[in-house]
């Protein structure tokens, strides 16, 4: 005799790792007890979280749009400050690559700030996150979403996949540009900038799209490399497919010495980042990017961990990229870490298949959906490399995300800032962008300069 169909279904769900749209009475949680994306509303037992009262949606006094963003809690003060001779007091706290920053560098340290929960985004976004949560689903074993548009697909998230998403398609505005810099210093400390403009064209969050209509470009993202001369001219173009195992990511290069568009196939998974002297790879960018395929997930639980968060002193246009940027690690004074309830997913390569990072721990905030940090082993089981997103709540969308990426590579002893935008203009997310400033790849040859 065979098993009932809905047990089929469960044991089938278990078993894959994957689950769809929860029941509608879980969905009316958002908003109430859970945020409008799925994070606890109330603070945490110890009064040491606060509750989240709606984040922050409206910019401080003072500021006007195009300025590097004021920080709000510019008054407070670090409640303590982690070092190497007091790791032991906070290890539960800490994640692994927090712990092998501090053991590592003598000088390293954590300044812990109150917590803050500044996270927001527009009422539209909570709409549609409502909606997803009961018609969105993982399909063709999590290779793709369907059912979602606009919003987080899986606010009450049942894997370690569906948490991944949430990253993948959290909300960043619909448009934006940027000129960041990017610095791999040598153990010295001296280093090269490389300069970036770049800018984003967010498909998922176009006004009044429909998952028919969104087909399966999640977004168009260019990069074009402005500094130093030796790289100048070099401009990438990337379409993010939804399903990147039935359609990998369409990506092309502009390379102004050969004065040619070509097909780059190889911008994805462990292929290393632009320019980035092999400090990062391609899925490290956004902390985490592209095709989910050659790993499992496991989600291993939500826990309170001390992680960056509201890190507007490394934003500040008052200060200047030799002040961020010194030997073995940035300068931990301009830091800002919180206490934050995070998911934690466990990321182990499947078999028969490659990547340079056999295992990854992803840090993923509850209020943000945002990566806030990962941690990197070789194929030892050795911690090799952490990566952390230093993020402000950039209030005039709102939105939160990273300013400033770092990559670290404990057994070189040298690291990679991504980001670095103090001396120059900030984010703008007012640009105004369409499908077909990004359809044609052959432009790249007409904007390329030698």
């Amino acid at each position: 005799m065979g098993m009932p169909p809905i047990v089929l279904a469960a044991l089938f769900a278990t078993a894959s790792g994957l689950f769809a749209a929860v029941p509608a009475d879980q969905a009316a949680r958002l908003g109430k007890d859970l945020t409008p994306l799925g994070a606890e509303r109330a603070g945490n037992a110890a009064g040491t979280i606060p509750e989240w009262t709606g984040g922050i949606t409206q910019p401080p006094a003072g500021y006007s749009v195009g300025m590097h963003h004021p920080d709000p809690f510019a008054s407070d003060q670090p409640l303590y400050v982690i070092t190497a001779a007091n790791v032991e007091q906070y290890r539960n706290h800490l994640t692994g690559g927090s712990i092998g920053l501090l053991k590592a560098y003598a000088d390293y340290k954590l300044p812990v700030y109150p917590t803050r929960r500044s996270a927001a985004v527009p009422a539209r976004i909570y709409d549609a996150t409502k909606v997803n949560a009961t018609h969105a689903s993982l399909v063709r074993d999590g290779a793709a979403v369907e059912g979602a548009i606009g919003g987080i697909p899986f606010p009450i998230p049942q894997s370690g996949m569906e948490v991944m998403w949430n990253h993948l398609l959290r909300y960043r505005g619909v448009s934006a540009e940027r000129r960041v810099s990017q610095a791999t210093p040598l153990r010295g400390g001296s280093y090269t900038l490389v300069d970036f403009d770049e800018e984003f064209l967010f498909n998922y969050y176009r006004e009044n799209m429909t998952p028919e209509q969104l087909g399966n470009t999640v977004f168009y993202f260019k990069q074009e490399v402005k500094a130093p001369p030796r790289l100048a001219g070099s401009i990438l173009l990337v379409r993010e497919t939804l399903d990147q195992v039935k359609e990998p990511r369409n990506a092309w290069v502009y390379n102004p010495g050969q004065r040619r568009v070509r097909r780059a196939p190889n911008v994805a998974y462990d292929n290393p980042g632009t320019a980035s002297d092999g400090m990062r790879t391609s899925d490290q960018l956004d902390m985490f990017n592209g095709a989910l395929d050659r790993y499992t997930w496991e989600l291993v639980g939500k826990r309170e961990m001390i992680v960056p968060y509201n890190s507007y002193k490394l934003h500040s246009d008052k200060v200047k990229y030799p002040e961020i940027l010194k030997p073995l690690h940035i300068n931990q004074d301009l830091t800002r870490y919180e206490l934050h309830r995070v998911w934690v997913v466990e990321a182990k390569l499947k078999p028969g298949t490659s990547h340079i990072y056999p295992r990854r721990t992803f840090y993923v905030d509850e209020d943000s959906w945002q990566v806030l940090v990962v941690d990197q082993y070789d194929s030892h089981g050795q911690l090799w490399r952490v990566s952390e997103a230093h993020c402000i709540n950039y209030y005039e969308v709102p939105t939160f995300w990273s300013t400033l990426e770092v990559h670290t590579d404990l057994l070189a002893g040298r690291y990679l800032a991504f980001g670095l935008a103090n001396e120059g203009p900030t984010y703008d997310f007012a640009i105004k962008r369409t499908v077909s400033d990004y359809d044609n790849p052959d432009n790249l040859r007409r904007e390329g300069v030698r």
